[in-house]
């Protein structure tokens, strides 16, 4: 019982928060204005999170590729929820709808961890693109050009970069800002 108790009322730090630099860098770089300006991206609550669902995507496939750095990946998509999930209250939901709302994000943002797979450059990558960041109704060339390169310098830098920097870095490497 007193170990129940004490794991209760422990004051140990929660492991996630090591990588709360990270997500708050996932954040800063899907909320980077050349996004919605020259991108054409949405500027609304839902082009807010497609556009953090693609960075999230993006780096962890990064993170993917080192099997060592898992429970990484494990512990910012536990932030992700958490963050959308606090989002979600913040702006007025009720505990009914935040469950399945998240339910929905969580289901998107793994649809998207399938289809951010396809290559740069590729038809594949551009109708995925479309589909989710601008819900079917492609931006004119100069602005899915843009998002296009954009993720292309993206996941050079994060490639570039080993995946054990990426984790304790708190930050993203390479796209403009």
């Amino acid at each position: 019982m007193f170990s129940s108790l004490r794991k209760l009322f422990a004051s140990e730090p929660d492991p996630r928060e090591a990588r709360r630099p990270l997500w708050d860098a996932v954040v800063a770089t899907a909320r980077a204005p050349h996004w919605y300006a020259e991108g054409q991206v949405p500027d609304t609550l839902d082009g807010r999170f497609d556009m953090i669902s693609l960075v999230m995507a993006l780096v962890l496939h990064r993170i993917d590729a080192d099997p060592g750095q898992g429970i990484a990946g494990v512990q910012l998509t536990e932030l992700f929820v958490n963050d959308m999930d606090g989002q979600m209250r913040q702006i007025g939901f009720g505990d009914m709808v935040v469950g399945k709302q998240v339910g929905r994000m969580m289901s998107a943002l793994g649809g998207r961890l399938g289809a951010y797979r396809a290559a740069d450059g590729s038809d594949e990558l551009r109708a995925a693109l479309i589909r989710n960041l601008w819900r079917g109704n492609a931006p004119d060339e100069a602005g899915l050009a843009h998002v296009m390169a954009e993720v292309a310098a993206l996941r050079a830098a994060l490639a570039a970069m080993p995946v054990s920097d990426l984790v304790t870095a708190g930050r993203l490497p390479g796209a403009a800002t």
